[in-house]
Parts: structure tokens; C-alpha cells; sequence
């Protein structure tokens, strides 16, 4: 803004010189007054909070102007829920409401068993696995997977494949092969190093059948077992009928006192290559066990009888039938007549008619 005497005059029309000094001292007040106002603006300015004053007026800026203040580093999070206060009521499903503000609380796991606890690392490796929940009725709870038995003098059975199985089969197979399969390798001169796993967790109906009983293999709750290896490499099959019989037999009298279910050649036709084993649990603590240890076959078998000997004494000849003498015994009289009766001439002296000769009769 441009002001001077002339143009003040214009705006106060006065007469005398008194009259033309007094706007120029209105002009200097007015400036004073402005600068005080423009000078607090600038600092806020600077600053870094932004306001609407008057000399927004003055610059030609219209519209109100947002106050933007500084933000803190980081934002504070809410307080700790104290030890001393109510306990949230629970919601209809009854599940704890949380507090606005309260962290959230994850589910604590399970403790272990006390299978879980007494399965140590001196008796079987045997690491925990999560519980398996479906499809179906299949999986369980509480299950291991079990890759070998520590016999107790610090030797390791391995189970080949691992198996997976809940944790009181697998300390079963444990106890078994620790009590009583041992010494039986030891008592042919060497110590069992393997267990040949066929089959333990399957998801699958018994028998293999679509749509049958759920098997306790879908449980994991079965094995089957099909040969034993020593540390000699020896492999000593349980159904193979050239193992002696007697060791066949004291490995299905240990089995049948440990496992509620044992089943063998000759049970159902399904295991005639394996030994299945399971605890299933029955009524009465009802237990199968179905296992022909059948007698070895001959080393040599007999293809065609033995010659006589010749220093036998002869072979005696059955008499005939009594029922056959009397036809016999008619033929011959026939034939005896009949010889007769065509040779017979009339002897000397003899007046009688001869004979007539029998008439034969002829079949065609």
C-alpha cells in the first residue's frame, strides 16, 4: 500500500496545515499494527504450525488453514491389564471375553503322557509327532514315531520304515522285542539288528476293503511285522515254514501275551506273508489270536515209490471172494458138460439112444 499527504487528503479532507499532518500520523500507527501482527505469523511459520492470521489476508490466501502439529517417534501402546483386576465374564459359547487392549493368549500344548514320560530314550528312539485328525475316523492322539528299540544293553533295533503308531503300541513293540525277542536271536548265536515294518499307519478299511470297518492300521494303533535281521545278516522270516518250528512257536506265544489281536498264516487268508499286531480294545479284554505254525516241508520230496528190494520176501496173494466161487465153480461144470456130450460115442453092448446133442445157443 502506497499512502501520501495527497492521497490522505483526499480520504480526511481538512483545511490548514494541522489538518494535512494528522493522516500521515494515522498511516504510521497503521503500520505498526500490521507489522505486529505479520511478525508472530512468520515465527509460527518457521516453526512448523501453520494458522490463519491476518496476513493471510494480506497475501490473498482464502479458505481456513488445518494446524499441523508434530508426531511422536512411535505410538504408545496400551497398558498391561493389572494382576488385581475382575475377571472378564465369559460369552455365551463360553470362551473368556478379552479385554480391550489385553494380549492375546495362545493355547498352551497338552502336557505329556504318561506313556509319553516313560518312553525314554533308553528304551526306544521314538520322537513325538502331532496329532493327526482325519479323514474320517482315521488318525489319533498321542502319536510317536517310532525308529528304534534300545535293547538294554545299549544296542539299537532299527524299524525299517519308521512307524508311526500312538504311543502305548509303540512301547509295547518296545517291551517285545526287548523281553522276548532278544534273547531268542541270541539264542541262535547272534543279536537281531532289524525289524522289517510292513505296515503301520494307513488310512484304510480292514483287510484293504472299500468301505469295510475301519482297521486298526487307520488308527495307528496296529504293525505288521514280516521278518526279523540279525547282525550276522541273517533275515528270519516269521511264516517262512524252513525256520524252526519251535522258534516259530515262541515267537507266537510271546506275541499272543503282549498284543490283544495277533493274526498269521491260515486266519483269514490276508496274512499269509505277515504277522499282524495291534491293541484293539474288546469287551471283556477279549483277545484273537490266529496263527498256524505250520510243519516244515520235507528236504526232498518223494517223486516215485521205492524199488523192492530184492531180498523181500514174496507178496502174499489175496484169496477171492467167496462171492465169486460159486459162478466160477458153474462155468466150469458147463464147460466140463458140454466137452462131454460132444466127444460121447455108444459104447459096445449098449442099447440105449444115443444122446442128443445140446443145441447151443448163438448170441449175436
Amino acid at each position: 500500500m502506497n499512502f501520501s499527504a495527497e492521497k490522505a487528503s483526499r480520504k480526511w479532507p481538512c483545511a490548514g496545515l494541522a489538518c494535512g499532518e494528522r493522516p500521515m500520523v494515522t498511516v504510521a500507527a497503521i503500520l505498526l499494527m500490521l507489522c505486529a501482527q505479520i511478525a508472530p505469523a512468520a515465527a509460527a511459520r518457521n516453526s512448523g504450525a501453520w494458522s490463519r492470521g491476518a496476513g493471510s489476508e494480506l497475501s490473498g490466501e482464502r479458505g481456513p488453514k488445518l494446524s499441523r502439529t508434530a508426531l511422536p517417534a512411535s505410538v504408545p501402546l496400551p497398558k498391561a491389564r493389572p494382576a488385581d483386576a475382575p475377571a472378564a465374564e465369559p460369552d455365551k459359547s463360553g470362551a473368556r471375553k478379552q479385554t480391550p487392549g489385553e494380549p492375546t493368549e495362545q493355547a498352551a500344548p497338552p502336557p505329556p503322557s504318561a506313556c509319553r514320560l516313560a518312553l525314554t530314550e533308553e528304551i526306544a528312539i521314538a520322537p513325538s509327532i502331532p496329532d493327526i485328525h482325519g479323514p474320517g475316523d482315521c488318525g489319533g492322539e498321542d502319536l510317536v514315531r517310532l525308529e528304534a528299540v534300545v535293547l538294554p544293553d545299549k544296542r539299537r533295533v532299527s524299524v525299517k520304515p519308521a512307524a508311526i503308531l500312538r504311543c502305548p503300541m509303540a512301547s509295547a513293540i518296545a517291551a517285545w522285542i526287548r523281553t522276548d525277542v532278544a534273547p531268542l536271536a541270541a539264542s541262535l548265536g547272534s543279536v537281531i539288528s532289524d525289524l522289517d515294518n510292513f505296515d503301520s499307519f494307513e488310512c484304510r478299511g480292514r483287510n484293504r476293503m472299500v468301505g469295510g470297518r475301519l482297521s486298526e492300521h487307520g488308527r495307528a494303533n496296529a504293525i505288521d511285522i514280516r521278518a526279523l535281521k540279525l547282525a550276522s545278516g541273517r533275515s528270519i522270516s516269521l511264516v517262512d515254514r524252513t525256520v524252526s518250528r519251535s522258534l516259530r512257536e515262541s515267537v507266537l506265544h510271546s506275541a499272543c501275551a503282549r498284543f490283544s489281536t495277533v493274526l498269521g498264516p491260515g486266519s483269514d487268508g490276508y496274512h499269509e506273508d505277515h504277522i499282524h499286531l495291534d491293541l484293539m480294545e474288546r469287551r471283556n479284554n477279549y483277545k484273537i489270536c490266529q496263527w498256524d505254525v505250520w510243519e516244515p516241508l520235507p528236504q526232498i520230496a518223494p517223486l516215485l515209490p521205492a524199488e523192492r528190494p530184492d531180498e523181500a520176501p514174496p507178496r502174499e496173494v489175496a484169496d477171492k471172494s467167496d462171492a465169486t466161487k460159486p459162478n466160477a465153480a458153474k462155468s466150469e461144470a458147463a464147460k466140463s458138460d458140454a466137452a462131454r456130450s460132444d466127444t460121447s460115442e455108444p459104447e459096445a453092448g449098449d442099447t440105449s439112444p444115443p444122446a442128443k446133442k445140446r443145441r447151443q445157443n448163438r448170441r449175436f
